[in-house]
């Protein structure tokens, strides 16, 4: 099971990133705290000093076309909020 998904690459968590140390990812629905706090030490060999977690429900969406009316659903996740030790960093564009 891989715990982290992907980054959240987005203005409002670069400047948080800046700022605070806090860096945004996607992670697996059934991982905890401590799971994503290990899974992100070892991946990016920094300190992590607290976690916080939120569930994205998926929305409902209908749209109306010619052909008439399509109706589906957008996915939940789950998103974990990490902050890392004072003057540690992450360099998500390192790797391309």
């Amino acid at each position: 099971m891989s715990i982290l998904k992907k980054p959240l690459i987005t203005e409002k968590a670069t400047k948080s990133g800046e700022k605070l140390g806090q860096y945004g990812f996607v992670v697996d629905q059934r991982s905890n705290k401590i799971q994503i706090k290990k899974a992100v030490e070892s991946m990016y060999n920094v300190t992590v000093e607290s976690v916080n977690t939120m569930v994205y429900r998926g929305k409902r969406k209908t749209r109306f076309t010619k052909t008439g009316i399509q109706s589906g659903n957008t996915g939940s996740f789950k998103k974990a909020v990490v902050t890392l030790k004072k003057g540690e960093v992450i360099d998500f564009y390192s790797n391309i």
